[in-house]
């Protein structure tokens, strides 16, 4: 393994953000749910495992979407852009069921009011090396991610409906959760897994060089850059890609949260039984210098991705681009079992889907 193969392959099958079912029995969570379910027959559409839930209220008519996601660790150093990137990737993620995000509730987790914290780079450590760092008390912390939180809302047109609030914390990260619910629009939820080989894959909205999370994680950065709030770019990705769905033409869809194009890419082509080919060098990018690495693993806010027949390209992208928002075939699914990203000809990183047992092995030591 390379190094970015073994970031990568880190997030995918050791971290626990993708792979909750180590810490969580799911089984008795679908037993619960079966159960359930003779109640109220069919109510749960989709249930845990995809980028959101998709479910029916009884007696109701249509279906609804909604997720819960957190932004803790990004609120040290930019506790505003981590709470305003935390709704927006769970409005993302409604979206990507095929759903407009209507309402959110949060929930905020700090130290005492009065305590002091540093906010900047350095905030892990208590101890400023930088220059850059800013002390303010946690009250002024919480106050900017109430901000955030907000802002992002306001850029969204999605209610605030309520809520919860804790000064009971005594680590150094905070704590900001925010659960979105919205209303299906699409005839059935979008889902992750891909469906057919030769399907293209778009990819909508530009990548930069923010949200290296992953990268920091796996030390081959020195710095952690949490991904910057981008509140007009959101909300114009959010109409693009409900455009695109409106088209009928979707076959599988994800939003890119953590760990980027190469999360999203090989979670869906794994989870469909199939591989993928990707051209890196294809994606819309926000800075030129990037490098291909941050390309393939950045969590730059406000993209998404589509998979298409390729006799349906064109009606896609004409529907995105007529929201004057930037979409491109980077890609598209085959027959293999991994997924291979490229970069003007020159591979990057091969991520297979069933590791070997020596390669997890190191990926837990390292």
């Amino acid at each position: 393994m390379n190094r970015i193969e073994k970031a990568l392959m880190h997030a995918l099958f050791t971290h626990l953000h993708h792979n909750t079912d180590k810490a969580i029995d799911f089984k008795a969570i679908d037993a619960l749910n079966k159960k359930v379910e003779k109640l109220f027959p069919k109510a749960v559409l989709v249930g845990p495992g995809d980028d959101a839930a998709a479910f029916k209220f009884p007696g109701a008519q249509g279906a609804f979407v909604g997720k819960m996601e957190s932004h803790c660790s990004p609120c040290v150093p930019r506790p505003y852009d981590a709470a305003a990137t935390g709704a927006g990737g769970a409005m993302r993620d409604v979206v990507a069921m095929g759903a407009r995000p209507l309402f959110l509730m949060n929930f905020i987790g700090t130290r005492p009011l009065e305590d002091k914290v540093l906010v900047g780079p350095c905030g892990f450590t208590g101890k400023c090396t930088c220059g850059e760092c800013v002390e303010m008390t946690s009250g002024e912390r919480v106050n900017l991610m109430v901000k955030g939180l907000r802002d992002m809302c306001r850029a969204m047109d999605v209610f605030i409906v309520g809520g919860g609030f804790s000064t009971s914390f005594s680590d150094i990260v905070p704590a900001t959760v925010v659960a979105v619910f919205g209303k299906l629009v699409t005839a059935r939820p979008l889902t992750k897994p891909a469906k057919s080989a030769g399907d293209q894959i778009i990819l909508i909205g530009k990548t930069g060089s923010d949200g290296n999370d992953t990268l920091y994680r796996a030390g081959l950065v020195g710095e952690m850059k949490p991904a910057r709030a981008r509140f007009k770019v959101e909300r114009a990705v959010m109409e693009a890609s409900l455009a695109a769905f409106h088209s009928g033409k979707i076959k599988a869809c994800s939003d890119l949260g953590a760990a980027g194009i190469g999360a999203a890419v090989c979670e869906s082509a794994r989870y469909g039984g199939f591989g993928a080919q990707v051209d890196l060098a294809k994606a819309p990018v926000w800075e030129k210098s990037l490098t291909p690495e941050e390309i393939m693993i950045c969590e730059t806010q406000a993209r998404m991705v589509l998979q298409v027949a390729k006799k349906d390209v064109e009606a896609v992208l004409k529907a995105v681009r007529a929201k004057k928002v930037r979409a491109e075939v980077i890609g598209q699914i085959n027959r293999d079992d991994k997924q291979v990203f490229e970069y003007n000809g020159k591979t990057v990183a091969e991520i297979p889907n069933a590791p070997t047992q020596a390669q997890l092995k190191e990926l837990v030591s390292g």
